[in-house]
């Protein structure tokens, strides 16, 4: 049987989603051994893409395979878990479907917190910023990175080598009170590409970098020109499209 489940984590206390030699503290290690725990049947779970320690998700989607049949199959799972990974739905899927190789977009949701004292209830989930923003420059700005550009100068991996050309469809920034939301939905994207971004776009909100700029950091295609990696407990993998 071949499975399509989303899952909801927090990643703060998480060393990121794939599974490594050097810790079982991930978000794909604890899933799998769960999954072990649950039915007796080893696993190896196939993740929409790689989170970054410190970041969480509403939506990630995963698939696995399984042996046989069973009742119950989420609940069985969901009581193996920690209270900060739970399975959301869980269903069978086709025998060709993949989580990653499927995927044609993603939506990913920044969020900052500006006031003076972060929230209690959500500091490990919005990273605290506590600075003036032009929150018009910073849309202005977000219009020029929408659409299809080589956005090597937003990618961290300096040894890519594959395509670093990606489309954003849509950047949408939203104020709730003091907290300022960024949300990107692409194809795909680069390694810490979201975290650049949103630390570039909070750069021309400062006025530390022009509106005007944006274009040429986009074309210079050098990571130094783009502005910070903001910090990972502020980012959100919202979903995956199919």
């Amino acid at each position: 049987m071949n499975y399509k489940m989303v899952i909801e984590y927090e990643g703060t206390h998480y060393k990121g989603w794939q599974r490594q030699i050097s810790t079982e503290n991930t978000i794909q290690g604890v899933i799998e051994k769960a999954i072990e725990l649950a039915v007796g049947e080893k696993v190896e779970i196939n993740g929409s893409g790689r989170t970054d320690a410190g970041t969480h998700a509403l939506g990630q989607v995963a698939s696995f395979r399984l042996e046989n049949e069973y009742e119950n199959l989420m609940d069985k799972i969901n009581e193996k878990l920690p209270a900060d990974i739970r399975i959301v739905s869980l269903n069978k899927a086709s025998d060709r479907f993949h989580a990653r190789l499927n995927a044609i977009g993603k939506t990913y949701c920044y969020k900052i917190d500006t006031g003076k004292k972060m929230n209690v209830f959500t500091r490990r989930t919005i990273n605290h910023f506590e600075f003036e923003l032009d929150f018009d420059k910073m849309v202005e700005a977000s219009k020029i990175l929408i659409g299809t550009h080589d956005f090597k100068s937003f990618c961290a991996n300096k040894k890519m080598k594959k395509s670093t050309i990606r489309t954003i469809n849509s950047i949408e920034i939203e104020k709730f009170g003091t907290e300022i939301h960024f949300t990107y939905r692409g194809s795909g994207f680069l390694y810490n590409m979201v975290r650049i971004l949103t630390g570039t776009l909070i750069e021309v909100g400062l006025g530390k970098i022009e509106v005007s700029q944006i274009t040429e950091i986009i074309e210079a295609k050098d990571r130094a020109k783009a502005g910070i990696t903001m910090p990972a407990r502020g980012l959100t993998l919202v979903s995956v499209e199919y």
